[in-house]
């Protein structure tokens, strides 16, 4: 579970693949969101009616290549200006893995009375090594949101929106695009399992299966 750095949104994700999604956040309300069965039944968004408090969206959020097999959401990150969230999922046979980025965006209302609702749109991505199967991976972005780290194998990957490490917002794609690799860095004896930048220094770690924990400071 995240929320957007304003507080307007919380997300959740599920193992089942279904991002959900409370509009209008409000914690002094119930937030219950239902049993799994009512989710299955509510796989489109909210789109009509006034907006009450915590109205829930659930969403399957789209995979490059593999809307017929199935995902599992293991690891969920939004951006620190909350244009964007991250996640790291699986297929549901998990022999593969992707990380994803979708831009979120407010709907325009088309007629009187329609509440704005938020959906996400997938603006790049990569596929991932896809060992240490079972195993959540924790990837995460910089504190400036121009960078993604992500486990990969037995070291980690500095991810890009692109080649000059520039803001989403000023290289949102038309069509879906690849992220790119800034730099791939290999230095545990076990698989990657979680990343995280520092909220105030040019530096970074990572921790391996094994337990080790390494300290990186990124030069650009």
């Amino acid at each position: 579970m995240r929320l957007t750095p304003d507080c307007s949104k919380m997300l959740i994700s599920t193992s089942s693949g279904y991002l959900l999604i409370l509009h209008d956040l409000d914690l002094t309300q119930s937030l219950e969101v239902g049993s799994y069965r009512m989710l299955r039944a509510r796989r489109t968004p909210l789109t009509s009616g006034l907006s009450p408090r915590n109205s829930l969206e659930v969403l399957t959020p789209e995979i490059p290549g593999e809307k017929d097999r199935g995902n599992c959401i293991t690891s969920l990150q939004l951006h620190p200006k909350g244009w964007a969230t991250l996640i790291r999922c699986s297929s549901n046979m998990d022999d593969q893995e992707w990380t994803c980025v979708y831009e979120f965006q407010e709907g325009a209302p088309t007629r009187p009375l329609v509440s704005p609702r938020c959906s996400l749109r997938l603006t790049h991505y990569i596929e991932e090594a896809n060992v240490g199967r079972g195993y959540i991976k924790e990837l995460c972005f910089s504190p400036d949101g121009r960078l993604i780290c992500s486990p990969y194998g037995y070291g980690v990957r500095l991810l890009a929106f692109d080649e000059r490490c520039s803001e989403l917002a000023d290289c949102l794609p038309v069509q879906t695009s690849c992220l790119r690799e800034i730099r791939s860095i290999y230095s545990h004896s076990d698989v990657v399992l979680t990343t995280k930048f520092s909220p105030t220094h040019c530096q970074l770690a990572s921790g391996c299966l094994s337990g080790r924990v390494a300290l990186y400071q990124p030069k650009f």
